[in-house]
């Protein structure tokens, strides 16, 4: 019999989702910060889940609420190392499963999360990812810091003297005062530093006053297309240098008729800068020359849209321009800023120079990614890359490397270009993301760190230890590059440069922040972060975990080795892990590629076996959408494998789309995984969440699986009343608990699947198979039923048409947000709507491109509702009475608010009389519900809001109307109340 866990019973969503969400903002020793990946899952919501699934369900409900309180306890940051806690959570742990430590693997390991937290509660915990730079994160996170940050001197450091006394780490968790790899990591880190600087630091010279530049702004530049003009135009999304309450300071264009710069044809003239502040700034800052990529010339006001602008780039007749350098001086506090002068250009001139001298020391010989067939060679000095590395330590898969990376950027198809737009721009090779003084500053790091492993060697070191060092060391160079490139944004309301990577994406950026890496300032070569990360993980265990690079879909496990599998396979199409870390691994390569031979072996990470979608690298988005569910299947099915018979499966998935869940779901039950529980656990912050265009969730589910013991086959209508219970019975807990919106359609697909996944094959009465899709539909108008009486507070849905619950329901799912077609189409299809016969002709749906967007009062314009589709008095469809004639109830609602907005009450009465609306307590309810749903500020919630308060008044006008047009005298008899 298998016994069951406490996370098959109970899991204390709403604060584990508090402390998941809160994380986001913890900075100093979180693993995020050692280095970049994305979608890392919470150490919060990894923490409590994992203790969850491995200790036993509760006894009675007084241990329930014990066991839940613990797990909110347990999962704080505060007590992540906290002995109390920890210790108790491992002996937990140990009991649960016969005394002995158990077997734990993360197979999508990506950033570490999920196995740190394995690690942290005593657990033998197994790690693997395909993708190299995974890898190499996974090392330093999980097994060098439990390796050699414990002070063992005889298999660590040796002739290298004292660093001073430590404290060993036990099950106490004993503070450390210090230990040899930290303080080898600083040591080397500030040597790299210095003699970086003494090569470099001539090229980011000091003011006379001794100010010290933080980073200089530039703007590229295209010509306006006007034959009559011709200005150089700076393409810059906003003049603002720091935007605060107490510090505004602008950049102001200044055209310079006749200038002898001017346009090639004798244009007009020249666009200059000049520094303004506070009363000074009398003009729009936030209106700079470019919005997504649409120029507007300053100096004539001819536009250029945006295909132009991507030719002129494509085609080599774009440039950039130093417009502006922010300075901070060390005795005084805040910065000054400046206009760029010729001497700052004679002095990036200069390094662009000694860039030119450096790569052309060695002889030209081009090794590593082969160019294609008549790709152009390339052609500015910052972009030599064919020359060998100078001084090249042997070792180096594929020969010697090119200093700064020629290796080729994704590019093609929709999705990359979401991705990565730089190929529309003409910029092919990650090289082509560094200006030249920024290239001859990292390969100038580049040669320091390994120049500090070598003599790290020569000082005695064991091999395998300063390996573990320099791989920091690399990291840091990491770190750097993502702020020393062109894809730097200067933000105006922080004052600093914000590094690369701020989404997941790498976007075209217009201007770009140049940082000084010696300047003292966010963005420099930064070593706290790292040392922060390594004291707080080799804290974690004693013993390393077991990391290996390798495909999920063939283990290198026995089966039937696991205790759990926890992980967190990748979200469909969501994040292009591959693509994206190449950004890292071609400085990686040139770190350390040489000490790690089998992980850099290709020109660029691994990518036929990465499970995503893929439309362009699969040939297709059919063909991507087959091979997705065909490879997780394969990787479930190892999960499978090498799990234990009585073993446990956590599984996080994350997708708004339900096209990606239909697969997931899938691939889990072709697998013969069967869902026991599953639990949404905010892992987003809400100010996050709601800042996005298009809709997003705030929510990831935690599946909770078992291997499928027996075969059987059920009918779909006798297993239907046990689906919608269930359904039923945990959305009346995810409401409780806090859960809504999109991540509340979500929820609800795991509850189903715990009863439709009991059996191998569901089946009509016919003999045909119930499909997931059809299971998914089923779910969606069960919950959309669930939401829209809860939204109403109970209230009965008759009397409200399609189109309203369709709006009610929009409005709490996706707020203003828009959606993808076909799941805004799924939504409609809920409530029994066509939305194809919707949109357009004054309607309120809108179709934008494939995307569609659902319209307020305002937005719907003059011509307001009820127009739309043009139908019959007859044609009443879900909507009541034949006196409403075509006009739904969120159409007299929104005609309702506008006339409200100018004013003209007695107009709104006799709307409500005609319509019959005014008396009807469910009219009222569904305006207070939208305004319920929508956030603070929102106008239309700001509309309902001064609507809603005069709705006696309203109810009685209407009243008043109708008795009137039927000849009756009401006297003193006022109307119902309506319901709040």
């Amino acid at each position: 019999m298998t016994h069951r866990r406490f996370i098959e019973v109970d899991f204390p969503i709403r604060t584990v989702s508090e402390h998941s969400a809160r994380e986001k903002n913890i900075r100093h020793g979180h693993i995020s910060t050692l280095h970049i990946w994305w979608a890392r899952r919470p150490l919060a919501a990894s923490r409590a889940s994992i203790y969850a699934a491995l200790i036993a369900e509760p006894k009675d409900e007084e241990e329930r609420l014990r066991k839940s309180q613990f797990i909110a306890d347990l999962c704080r940051w505060e007590n992540s190392l906290n002995p109390r806690f920890i210790e108790k959570a491992r002996r937990e742990i140990l009991e649960a499963n016969g005394g002995r430590p158990p077997r734990v693997l993360d197979c999508f390991a990506g950033g570490g999360n999920i196995a740190l937290e394995a690690l942290r509660l005593g657990c033998e915990t197994h790690a693997l990812d395909l993708n190299p730079v995974a890898v190499l994160i996974l090392k330093a996170t999980l097994e060098y810091p439990q390796r050699w940050g414990q002070g063992d001197r005889e298999t660590g450091r040796r002739g290298d003297g004292e660093t001073g006394p430590w404290v060993l780490p036990g099950m106490g968790m004993e503070r450390q005062v210090s230990n040899p790899l930290v303080e080898d990591v600083r040591r080397w880190g500030r040597w790299v530093l210095e003699e970086a600087r003494k090569e470099l630091a001539e090229f980011y010279p000091a003011e006379p006053d001794g100010s010290i530049p933080v980073g200089y702004i530039w703007a590229r530049t295209v010509r306006c297309q006007n034959p009559e003009c011709g200005a150089e135009i700076p393409l810059m999304r906003q003049f603002w240098l720091a935007k605060k309450p107490k510090k505004k300071v602008a950049l102001r264009p200044v055209v310079v008729q006749g200038s002898k710069r001017a346009g090639e044809q004798g244009g007009r003239g020249e666009v200059q800068f000049e520094v303004v502040e506070g009363q000074e700034i009398d003009f729009d800052p936030a209106a700079g020359t470019v919005r997504r990529a649409k120029v507007t010339c300053p100096v004539c006001g001819a536009g250029m849209d945006a295909k132009t602008l991507r030719r002129e780039f494509r085609q080599g007749r774009s440039g950039q321009r130093m417009v502006a350098v922010v300075l901070h001086h060390p005795k005084r506090t805040g910065k000054t800023y400046r206009v760029a002068t010729d001497a700052d250009v004679e002095v990036f001139r200069r390094a662009e120079a000694a860039l030119q001298e450096r790569l052309n020391k060695s002889p030209a010989v081009h090794v590593g990614a082969e160019r294609p067939k008549g790709a152009e060679a390339p052609s500015d000095a910052g972009s030599l890359l064919q020359q060998a590395w100078p001084a090249q330590p042997e070792g180096l898969p594929l020969g010697s490397l090119s200093p700064v990376p020629d290796e080729l950027l994704p590019e093609g198809g929709r999705r990359r270009f979401d991705t990565c737009r730089l190929p529309l721009y003409g910029m092919k090779r990650w090289g082509d993301l560094f200006n030249p003084r920024q290239k001859l500053a990292l390969i100038t790091f580049v040669d320091k760190v390994r120049r500090a492993h070598e003599q790290m060697l020569a000082a005695g070191y064991e091999p395998e230890y300063a390996r573990a060092v320099v791989t920091y060391l690399a990291f840091a160079l990491n770190r750097l590059a993502t702020s020393v490139c062109v894809l730097a944004r200067w933000r105006s309301d922080n004052l600093s440069i914000e590094r690369a990577f701020d989404r997941q994406a790498l976007p075209m950026i217009w201007d770009y922040g140049e940082v000084n890496p010696f300047s003292g300032s966010r963005g420099e070569w930064d070593l706290d972060f790292l040392l922060k990360v390594i004291r707080h993980t080799l804290q974690t265990s004693f013993t390393p975990a077991q990391v290996n690079q390798g495909t999920a879909t063939r283990l290198p496990y026995p089966d039937d080795h696991f205790d759990a599998v926890v992980t967190d396979p990748p979200y469909y199409g969501n994040v292009p892990y591959a693509d994206l870390s190449d950004f890292f691994y071609v400085w990686l390569k040139r770190t350390v590629g040489h000490l790690y031979p089998d992980l850099f072996a290709t020109p660029l990470t691994p990518k036929s076996q990465e499970i995503v979608f893929d439309g362009h690298r699969q040939g297709g988005q059919k063909e991507a959408k087959a091979f997705f569910e065909r490879m997780l299947t394969e990787a479930f099915r190892e999960i499978h494998r090498v799990l234990k018979r009585e073993g446990i499966a956590v599984i996080v998935f994350a997708h708004k789309s339900t096209e990606a869940w239909e697969t997931i779901i899938q691939s889990l039950l072709r697998a013969g995984l069967v869902l026991t529980a599953s639990w949404p656990v905010h892992t987003e912050m809400k100010a996050r969440v709601r800042a996005q265009e298009t809709a997003s969730l705030a929510s990831s589910i935690y599946m909770v699986c078992r291997k499928r013991v027996e075969e059987k086959v059920a009918y779909f209508h006798e297993i239907r009343p046990a689906i919608e219970g269930r359904i039923r019975e945990r959305l009346e807990h995810f409401w409780n608990a806090g859960i809504g919106g999109a991540d509340f359609f979500i929820s609800a697909i795991g509850p189903a699947v715990e009863v439709f996944g009991q059996y191998s094959k569901v089946e009509r009465l016919s003999g045909e198979e119930v499909t997931v899709r059809e299971l998914l539909e089923f779910v969606r108008r069960t919950v959309s039923e669930f939401a829209l009486q809860r939204i109403l507070r109970d209230g009965h849905l008759a009397g409200v048409d399609a189109e309203t619950r369709f709006y009610l329901l929009w409005r709490w799912t996706y707020q203003n947000a828009r959606a993808h077609f076909d799941d805004a189409r799924k939504l409609a299809q809920a409530v029994g709507l066509e939305l194809t016969e919707h949109w357009g002709r004054g309607g309120f749906v809108k179709k934008e491109k494939e995307y569609i967007r659902v319209l307020g009062p305002r937005e719907r314009g003059s011509r307001g509702a009820g127009e739309q589709r043009g139908r019959g008095a007859g044609e009443q469809g879900s909507r009541g009475t034949g006196e409403r004639g075509s006009e739904t109830m969120i159409d007299v609602l929104h005609r309702c608010l506008l006339l409200w907005e100018k004013g003209e009450r007695k107009a709104i009465g006799e709307l409500l009389a005609q319509t019959g609306y005014g008396g009807q307590d469910i009219f009222w309810r569904v305006a207070q519900a939208i305004s319920d749903v929508l956030p603070e500020g929102n106008k239309e919630r700001q509309l309902l809001q001064g609507f809603l308060y005069g709705r006696e008044q309203y109810a009685r006008a209407a009243a008043a109307e109708r008795a009137e047009q039927l000849g009756l005298d009401l006297g003193e008899t006022a109307p119902p109340r309506v319901g709040s």
